[in-house]
């Protein structure tokens, strides 16, 4: 199992949760108004009067199997609209109830 961590710009919400779904994902956690700054380039997304943009982060459980082909997509849609801003990681799963 794979844990895939997702940072995005507010606007991509629907864009990630449908992702998701269109891959067979259903189960995920969002958070939203998540502040953050890339370490690249890009704009701050801070909710603030000088940042206002914010961001939504998503964590889900999924099979090996189903991994690579979550984080294709997500790449797809960050390259789709670079400037909004997404990133995603895949991390192990050792353990879970």
């Amino acid at each position: 199992m794979k844990a895939i961590f997702v940072a995005y710009n507010q606007a991509y919400n629907q864009e990630v949760a449908d992702l998701f779904e269109a891959k067979g994902q259903r189960g995920y956690t969002i958070w939203t108004e998540v502040g953050g700054r890339g370490s690249v380039d890009g704009e701050p997304h801070l909710g603030s009067h000088a940042w206002p943009t914010q961001n939504h982060a998503l964590l889900s459980m999924v099979p090996d199997e189903s991994a690579a082909a979550l984080m294709q997509a997500l790449r797809e849609l960050d390259q789709a609209n670079p400037k909004l801003g997404l990133r995603a990681w895949v991390l192990p799963v050792e353990d879970a109830i």
